[in-house]
């Protein structure tokens, strides 16, 4: 496939905003009429989401609060990459953080983009299995409340619009594939 008549070429770029977590810019580009258009986007260092699966499709999830969208939502365990760090490592070190658990065997998925509308954002989906307990490690300002659901129930919850969240929606949809050896990994 010829992607040339789809691609936009970067002709100049500013920084609107550099956080902590985000850095928004505004790229004027080259489209593929040759006429220009501004792109306004969100960098992301990219992140993790867990699949923790105990026995009998149960799954770890988490109650939490997040401030954009002003509503508590029951998500997947998830966290963003560190600079340098793989990818795997996150998902430890942030099922660990977050919820006291660590896991024997880890399986990666996939990659999703959430959002290509406007950020680069990419996330690695692991399933988690041959989980073990201990005390969480949660930053101080991370408050959630940590769940076991059936991986039934969940879908449920998905499919009645109580899970709203894309990155729990792929990840479900993947665990279901996959603990119910509709799809196999490696």
């Amino acid at each position: 496939m010829n992607d040339q008549n789809l691609t936009e070429r970067r002709l100049k770029s500013e920084t609107v905003f550099h956080g902590r977590l985000l850095h928004v810019k505004r790229d004027t580009v080259r489209l593929p009429n040759g006429s220009e258009s501004t792109r306004e986007i969100i960098l992301h260092p990219g992140a993790v989401v867990m699949i923790p699966v105990l026995k009998d499709e149960t799954l770890i999830m988490e109650r939490q609060y997040r401030y954009a969208p002003d509503q508590v939502f029951y998500e997947l365990p998830a966290g963003k990459i560190d600079p340098g760090e793989e990818p795997l490592a996150t998902g430890k070190r942030e099922l660990l953080e977050e919820t006291g658990y660590e896991a024997e065997c880890w399986t990666f998925l996939c990659n999703i983009h959430p959002a290509i509308g406007y950020t680069d954002e990419k996330m690695a989906l692991y399933l988690a299995e041959g989980l073990t307990h201990g005390p969480h490690q949660r930053d101080q300002d991370e408050f959630l409340e940590v769940v076991e659901i059936s991986l039934d129930d969940a879908l449920g919850m998905l499919r009645n619009n109580e899970i709203t969240d894309a990155k729990t929606a792929v990840g479900l949809f993947w665990a279901e594939k996959v603990l119910r050896g509709d799809w196999k990994v490696s």
